[in-house]
């Protein structure tokens, strides 16, 4: 679900395709396998992404995280909140 890329300069399209994905219903999934470059705005993107899913009453998952990512999110200290399913 996430493209390969998720930076300041393409978060926005990011969250466009979560929020039709949330609109769809059903449990968020967010597929990370596909991301190779990314920065701070990926974790918020998924913060986000969680938020709008648990409002709605959906469950949120991250699956395949990269290392890059999970490291970002320990030194935030919101990997809890994305590695919940």
């Amino acid at each position: 679900m996430l493209p390969a890329a998720v930076t300041m300069q393409n978060a926005s399209a990011a969250l466009r395709s979560v929020e039709a994905a949330v609109a769809q219903g059903g449990d968020l999934v967010v597929d990370a396998s596909a991301l190779t470059e990314l920065d701070t705005s990926a974790v918020a993107l998924l913060l986000q992404a969680r938020r709008l899913a648990k409002a709605k009453g959906l469950g949120f998952a991250l699956q395949a995280p990269p290392a890059q990512l999970t490291a970002l999110a320990q030194l935030y200290g919101v990997e809890p909140l994305l590695s919940a399913a």
